[in-house]
């Protein structure tokens, strides 16, 4: 599936696509940015796992619905640091099993 292609998917069903361009995100602390920037973290969010995991099973910054974090080049992460891809895409995998605040959401990694 491509990037454009998860963005229709998810809106057919009504939720919102936020879509992180990850070409060049190459270390744990861009990827983190990047996340952060794309789902409009409050300013008060840290940048390290247990933060991430904290703001995406809460999103109440957000309007209520389905979030989908759509990942496109996720590929350059998990090449160059192996170990931060795990872990973020961890916590999203765990953040997505444990909705709150009428906020569900959904992460799709896509090569493009």
């Amino acid at each position: 599936m491509t990037a454009r292609e998860a963005v229709v998917s998810a809106e057919e069903r009504g939720a919102t696509a936020h879509v992180l361009d990850g070409v060049d995100l190459t270390s744990k602390r861009t990827t983190l940015d990047g996340i952060a920037a794309v789902l409009d973290f409050p300013e008060w969010a840290g940048r390290n796992l247990d933060s991430l995991y904290d703001c995406l099973t809460d999103l109440s910054w957000l309007p209520e619905g389905e979030h989908v974090l759509i990942w496109s080049g996720f590929q350059d992460l998990a090449d160059h640091d192996p170990k931060a891809f795990n872990g973020i895409n961890s916590v999203l995998r765990d953040a997505a099993e444990r909705p709150m605040c009428g906020r569900r959401f959904t992460a799709v990694l896509t090569r493009s």
